[in-house]
């Protein structure tokens, strides 16, 4: 979907840095192709194995996001002992073996709204600055999820306070 934009946005604003969501393999690769810096990848290289290999021969940062199943499978698997330090034992999993083959450029994603409960959610935003410890930059996609909305009852074009809110509270807690 990107691939006739990306030349466009990278030849008009040639110093913008652009991220692509994706956990695919092939995506991403076709995204760099095309002027795209950074992968997001939901799974952190679960969904497809040649993910890592592709972000060695790039060299290029790596967002790594917590979520457990698929994207259609996720709100069966939000069944957990101690939610944080289950996460932090996933984020080091992962950044062990990144680092393993080379990627250190990686960024963590506490992943909101993936296989977590509203509950869950505000649980992490809690003790969000225990993902410190993993020494890595923190980011927080939260604008307008439906954690805001349906706590605020209300909608997605509605929970811009919210999301304000929340950002706040995220950059207080380590979010980069």
């Amino acid at each position: 979907r990107m691939s006739s934009i990306l030349p466009i946005l990278r030849k008009e604003y040639p110093s913008i840095i652009i991220s692509i969501d994706t956990f695919r393999a092939n995506v991403a690769e076709k995204a760099l192709n095309e002027g795209a810096d950074i992968i997001n990848d939901i799974s952190t290289g679960s969904l497809d194995e040649k993910m890592f290999p592709l972000i060695v021969k790039w060299n290029c940062p790596y967002i790594m996001m917590h979520m457990k199943g698929t994207p259609q499978t996720m709100q069966e698997h939000t069944q957990y002992e101690d939610i944080i330090k289950e996460m932090l034992f996933y984020f080091s999993e992962r950044i062990a073996a990144a680092r393993a083959l080379g990627i250190n450029d990686l960024i963590v994603d506490p992943g909101f709204g993936f296989a977590k409960t509203l509950e869950q959610n505000y649980g992490v935003m809690q003790k969000m600055e225990l993902f410190q410890m993993l020494e890595l930059p923190l980011l927080v996609g939260i604008s307008r999820k439906s954690i805001i909305y349906k706590t605020l009852e209300t909608n997605a074009e509605m929970a811009l306070n919210g999301t304000t809110v929340l950002n706040t509270i995220s950059l207080t807690k380590g979010a980069k």
